[in-house]
């Protein structure tokens, strides 16, 4: 793809460059787009710009980057603050961590320096979009854009409308989309949506397994790997989310949705001993060689 694929929004803004964040930043460059990345901590802006150009090495070794690296790498631009954000910007993704205070405090920024044309879209996994709509000025540009990790691999994006949200905000969105290589599943406004919903609870179940003894980590895994062709199995699949995010889900959804969703002892216990999964090194699989 070339910057001159209309399906590809010229100019793109990320806020927040952790593991998500860098991911996002990553595609959207890949495809074309000029992407403004915001890290307020130098530090932070430099580890997010490494973990771009490492995606973008991993793409060239497994063929899958159509350009050098290093071509794409020069869309990529650095910025320490929202207020210089173009008023051309086509497309804010904020990518901070899950608390709707401060997504709400980076999104109504944003909102206040770009142009009134462009889209805005969070990368919550469970918080509402409608909740989130309330703190905007322009609530109609705003939506879900839900990526998933690894961002470059994964093949998915949801994208969650408000009821508030324009049919031309979310019609941008499913063709940014397609234009990055990608489908989507367009999903109304709900605690957790469809992916976040079903995946905390077959994972929550899991670990209540693991913890019961009925059977060992691997074990499990396998059991949904070959007996229903999931790709990765749902303890596994916790380990790259990060338990803390995972655990933190849940309790958003069981306060919004019941006891269903309460967490498991263990996901508490392992979270406390900073067994947080593959980026710690260790969750219920050992990643200390990954």
């Amino acid at each position: 793809m070339t910057a001159l694929d209309l399906r590809i929004p010229k100019l793109v803004a990320v806020i927040g460059g952790g593991r998500m964040g860098a991911g996002i930043a990553q595609v959207f460059a890949a495809a074309g787009s000029i992407v403004c990345l915001v890290e307020r901590d130098p530090a932070a802006a430099a580890a997010a710009r490494d973990r771009v150009a490492m995606g973008l090495l991993r793409a060239t070794e497994k063929g899958v980057l159509t350009e050098p690296a290093d071509s794409v790498l020069e869309r990529l631009l650095l910025v320490d603050d929202v207020s210089v954000l173009s008023a051309d910007t086509d497309l804010v993704v904020e990518a901070v961590p899950e608390d709707a205070a401060l997504k709400v405090r980076v999104l109504a920024a944003a909102e206040r320096v770009v142009g009134e044309q462009a889209v805005l879209a969070s990368n919550t996994s469970s918080l509402s979009i409608t909740g989130l709509a309330d703190g905007l000025r322009r609530p109609a540009r705003f939506l879900g854009m839900h990526f998933f990790n690894p961002v470059p691999a994964s093949k998915l994006v949801e994208i969650v409308t408000s009821p508030l949200t324009a049919d031309s905000a979310r019609d941008a969105a499913r063709s940014w989309v397609a234009g990055l290589g990608k489908s989507e599943v367009v999903v109304r406004d709900s605690p957790g949506f469809a992916t976040s919903r079903l995946g905390v609870l077959l994972g929550l179940e899991a670990i209540r397994m693991l913890e019961e003894g009925v059977a060992d980590a691997a074990a499990i895994d396998r059991a949904m790997e070959l007996g229903y062709r999931h790709p990765m199995g749902p303890l596994r699949s916790t380990d790259l989310v990060g338990l803390d995010v995972r655990l933190a889900i849940a309790e958003h959804l069981q306060r919004e949705l019941g006891e269903r969703f309460a967490p498991p002892r263990l996901l508490r216990d392992k979270v406390a001993r900073g067994e947080l999964g593959r980026k710690a090194g260790q969750g219920f699989f050992s990643w200390e060689a990954s």
